[in-house]
């Protein structure tokens, strides 16, 4: 058998693993998984790594959450990264100069249960998502539309949104975070303006999608069939199955038996066990998605700015790719990936350097200091393996103690979400992921760092704060970017993350669907072809 080393060529050059061309003919006289799945290609089953734990589609911003209820609740924009926003269910929209955007809508868009999709329901889904006197808390409303102040119906098919930042900022979120509900069936049948949707039932579910929900079991197993009376192109499955596995050997097992068509989140280590199985192979990409370690400043030892960086220069990213990762992700030292409006060229990964760690930390004046990293196990490529490293790097300087402490996602989520309040903190120092799906740098610094209505952040420095403010209001594209890139280098001066690298996103495929994979982790069903 190739080792794995071997049957990973490089991830900076191919990585696709396309194997064999074959023809559909050919492989339809094949025997074994291959026939099968040719057989079965109306009918898929997509396995992610975790299951929703919500059906409300505001009341999340996981990316393993909107791979399943944007079928449902489709986007009202079409989003390509690096590119921009286009035409969906939006037809049309326009800046008018004064703080809005007008967004003229198609006129045949239905929902699920027969009910027209209307202006009034696009500006509801929108301040439902942004006004916690009517919805739901969820980090949508601070992270991915923080600079939108609300939207109102002008007509049966023209909304308008406000914000308080530039159009081009506005349009990144919006054009991104737009996904409409049917406001009088959710406030009539679940209370939507006072408690998320909850259910178990099919008819819980009421989108525009391409697919509607024909069964449902709670924590395992959703499955959707066309919608015939989508106002789109019939997309390419009758029935689709997603379900969840949170191990890799689980969801790779999945894949080699046939039981499911595409899986996501495969381990550098489990490569070659799926290019080596029948009619399957691996695609890859490198992801907007960066992995890195906050560090809550309002908490000693984090508060000094000398610790922050001696952590940084504590630990080894290059080796970390290199060997837990065999090679499946970048380096970096600031918030956001290559590919990100505003990522700064200039701005280097920090390299480890032990000297130089325990001198800051002298400086810092918390010698002998005592800490513990939290890292999730199953959420992220090899996370509590590079969690453990990171702690253990830490853990060799002479001055400072570092425990690795491997806890489930939802713990860290909410560490994340607490705050800087000293006395709401119980974990000051985490590991997790942030993908930049809007394809800007606000959108991986705001959140984080923003101290006005901020009660989510993560890092309390007025510098930084007001560097990505001033860049919210910048019109000129050209000037915002060269703010932006600024912000970038501010972030990794002022170290409030222990930065560590870019994620590679790793999928197992049925070799007979025509797909790649995006940068922004999405996958949607309508770009996929047999």
């Amino acid at each position: 058998m190739a080792s794995v080393t071997e049957q990973q060529i490089s991830r900076r050059s191919v990585l696709r693993y396309s194997g064999a061309v074959t023809t559909i003919a050919g492989l339809t006289s094949m025997t074994g998984i291959g026939s099968s799945r040719i057989q079965a290609l109306d009918e898929i089953t997509i396995t992610l790594s975790q299951f929703p734990d919500t059906i409300d589609p505001l009341d999340h911003i996981t990316g393993d959450y909107f791979d399943v209820y944007d079928h449902i609740y489709e986007p009202v924009f079409d989003f390509e990264p690096g590119e921009g926003i286009f035409p969906r269910v939006a037809e049309e929209w326009e800046a008018q100069g004064d703080g809005t955007t007008q967004v003229e809508l198609r006129d045949d868009v239905v929902f699920h249960n027969g009910d027209s999709l209307t202006a009034e329901d696009v500006a509801w889904t929108i301040n439902r998502t942004v006004d916690p006197e009517i919805g739901v808390p969820s980090p949508i409303g601070t992270f991915g539309l923080g600079s939108i102040e609300g939207a109102e119906a002008v007509d049966d098919t023209t909304v308008e949104i406000s914000y308080g930042a530039a159009p081009g900022l506005a349009e990144f979120e919006f054009g991104n975070y737009a996904r409409a509900m049917d406001m009088e069936w959710a406030i009539e049948n679940h209370d939507a303006e006072a408690e998320a949707i909850s259910g178990a039932d099919p008819a819980d579910f009421n989108g525009t999608g391409p697919y509607e929900v024909v069964d449902f079991t709670s924590g395992e197993e959703i499955v959707v069939e066309r919608f015939d009376d989508y106002w789109g192109d019939e997309p390419p499955f009758e029935r689709v199955t997603f379900n969840a596995a949170g191990e890799s050997s689980s969801r790779v097992a999945a894949l080699e038996t046939g039981e499911t068509d595409l899986t996501i989140n495969i381990l550098p280590e489990d490569v070659a066990t799926v290019q080596q199985a029948s009619g399957v192979e691996v695609r890859n990409v490198t992801s907007f998605r960066n992995i890195f370690c906050p560090m809550k400043n309002t908490i000693p030892p984090f508060d000094s700015q000398e610790f922050r960086q001696a952590m940084n220069y504590a630990v080894d990213n290059e080796g970390i790719v290199n060997t837990v990762l065999s090679g499946f992700g970048e380096p970096r030292g600031q918030p956001v990936a290559p590919g990100i409006n505003g990522f700064n060229p200039e701005v280097e990964p920090y390299e480890q350097d032990i000297g130089m760690a325990e001198s800051l930390v002298e400086e810092s004046g918390y010698g002998g200091a005592e800490i513990e990293l939290y890292a999730p196990q199953g959420r992220y490529l090899n996370d509590a393996a590079i969690g453990e490293t990171v702690a253990d790097m830490i853990d060799q300087l002479g001055n400072v103690s570092c425990e690795a402490n491997i806890v489930d996602f939802g713990v860290v989520s909410d560490a994340n979400q607490a705050g800087v309040d000293p006395d709401e903190i119980d974990i000051a120092f985490y590991m997790i992921g942030w993908g930049t799906i809007t394809g800007d740098t606000d959108y991986g610094t705001q959140g984080f760092f923003t101290i006005p209505d901020n009660p989510d952040r993560t890092f309390d420095d007025e510098e930084l704060s007001d560097a990505i403010l001033e860049s919210q209001q910048i019109d000129d594209p050209e000037e915002r970017e060269a703010a932006l890139q600024e912000v970038n280098a501010l972030a990794h001066e002022k170290a409030p993350f222990v930065f560590l690298h870019t994620q590679e996103s790793i999928y197992g495929v049925n070799e007979v669907i025509q797909w790649e994979p995006r940068e922004d982790e999405t996958i949607y069903i309508w770009d996929m072809e047999v």
